[in-house]
C-alpha cells in the first residue's frame, strides 16, 4: 500500500512544478513588493484541505495525529526555517521540484535539508531537538483551547478566503498576451497553458486531503511531511534499516520524478550549475532548513498547510513564525544584495550544464 505514497507524490511533483508552487515565494513577495497573489493561493490550498480533512474527521474515515504545542520550539524553529529557504532559494517542496527541474544548487540545499534533519531528528542534535519538543503548553488545537466546534473555524476560514479572492478578482489586470499555443487540449493544458496560482492551489489542497486516508491506510495517521521522511532517508542509507521506508519516504521519493516529468515535457528541463556564492547560501539554507524545520516539527507543508488546516496551535503558530523569518531575511539579505548588484537567490546565478 506504500506505493500509493509514490504515486501520490509523483502527482505532486508534477502540480508544484507546472504550478511554480512555493511557500517562499507567495511569502517573500509580501515583504518586498506587498503582492498576496500567492499568499491568497496558499490560503485557497489551506481552506480546500480544511473542509475535505475535518470533514473526513467527522465521518470517522480518519484519525490524525494532532501535535501538543512546543512553543519555543515552533517559534524558534519556524523563524530559523522562514530565513533558510529565503538563502535556498525555495521551500521544502520549492526544493524538491527544482532539483527535478535540473537546478544543481537545490540538490545542495535539499541534501544539506535532509541531512541537518537528520542530525536534529536522530543525530548528535537529537537530545536538544528533544529536550524543546517536551517543553509544551496545554493547547493542542484553536478550537478545544476555545471550546468551540471546528466547523466554527473552518466557516469562517472559508469566508475571509473567499473574501479575499473577490478583492484580488477586482483588482485583477487585464490578462498579457501569450504566443500562440503549439499544443491542443489536454496536452496543451498540461505541459503549455501557464498554470495560476489559484488552480495550482485548488490541486494542492485536493492532493493534500487525498494523503491522508492513503497513508492512513498503511498505518501513519498524517498527512502530507516533508522533514521527516527526508530525514528518514538519510538515516536509512546510514543504517540500513528498511522499517524507514514508510508511506512519507514513498511520497517524497515521488516528488522529484514527477517534477522532472513536467519539466521535460513542457520543456522546462535543464541542468544549471550555481556560483560559488550561490552555492554557499544553498548550503546554509539548506542547514538552517532542516534544523528549524526539526525544531519546530514540520515544515512549511507539515505545519503551514497540514496541520493549519487542523487548526492547530502549532500550525498557526509555525506560518506566522515562518512568515515572520522569511521577511527578516528577504529585508536583510534579498534587498541588501539588490543594492549591490547582485541577483536575488530565487533567482540565482547559474551557467547551463550541457
Amino acid at each position: 500500500m506504500i506505493i500509493t505514497g509514490l504515486l501520490l507524490g509523483l502527482a505532486l511533483g508534477f502540480v508544484f512544478q507546472r504550478g511554480r508552487f512555493c511557500v517562499t515565494g507567495a511569502f517573500r513577495d509580501v515583504w518586498l513588493s506587498g503582492s498576496t497573489r500567492w499568499l491568497t493561493a496558499f490560503l485557497v490550498a489551506i481552506a480546500i484541505q480544511a473542509v475535505a480533512v475535518n470533514g473526513m474527521i467527522a465521518a470517522g474515515w480518519i484519525n490524525p495525529n494532532i501535535p501538543t504545542l512546543a512553543l519555543a520550539a515552533v517559534v524558534g524553529g519556524s523563524f530559523i526555517f522562514g530565513i533558510g529557504i529565503v538563502l535556498a532559494g525555495g521551500c521544502a517542496t520549492g526544493t524538491y521540484y527544482r532539483s527535478g527541474e535540473g537546478l544543481i544548487g537545490s540538490w545542495i540545499a535539499l541534501l544539506f535539508y535532509a541531512m541537518s534533519a537528520s542530525v536534529m531528528k536522530s543525530g548528535l542534535g537529537a537530545e536538544f531537538t528533544a529536550s524543546q519538543r517536551n517543553e509544551t503548553q496545554d493547547a493542542v488545537t484553536i478550537h478545544d483551547t476555545l471550546g468551540i466546534s471546528v466547523w466554527v473555524l473552518v466557516v469562517l476560514f472559508v469566508a475571509l478566503v473567499g473574501y479575499l479572492l473577490v478583492q484580488q478578482t477586482r483588482k485583477a489586470k487585464a490578462p498579457i498576451a501569450t504566443l500562440p499555443a503549439k499544443k491542443t487540449g489536454l496536452a496543451h493544458l498540461l505541459f503549455e497553458k501557464k498554470w495560476t496560482p489559484n488552480a495550482t492551489a485548488v490541486a494542492v489542497g485536493l492532493l493534500a486531503a487525498l494523503a491522508y486516508p492513503l497513508s492512513q491506510a498503511t498505518g501513519r495517521n498524517a498527512g502530507l511531511g516533508i522533514t521527516t521522511p527526508s530525514a528518514n532517508i538519510v538515516e536509512f542509507f546510514a543504517t540500513g534499516d528498511t522499517t524507514l521506508i514508510d508511506w512519507g519516504v514513498m511520497l517524497v521519493l515521488g516528488i522529484i520524478p514527477g517534477s522532472y516529468i513536467a519539466a521535460k515535457l513542457s520543456g522546462e528541463f535543464r541542468l544549471r550549475a550555481p556560483d560559488a556564492r550561490t552555492s554557499v547560501r544553498a548550503i546554509a539554507g539548506g542547514t538552517l532548513m532542516g534544523t528549524g524545520a526539526a525544531l519546530a516539527g514540520g515544515c512549511s507543508i507539515g505545519n503551514s498547510l497540514v496541520q493549519t488546516a487542523l487548526f492547530s496551535w502549532q500550525g498557526w503558530i509555525a506560518l506566522l513564525f515562518t512568515f515572520l523569518g522569511v521577511g527578516f531575511a528577504a529585508k536583510f539579505f534579498v534587498q541588501t544584495h539588490k543594492r549591490a548588484g547582485a541577483v536575488a537567490c530565487e533567482v540565482p546565478q547559474v551557467s547551463a550544464v550541457n
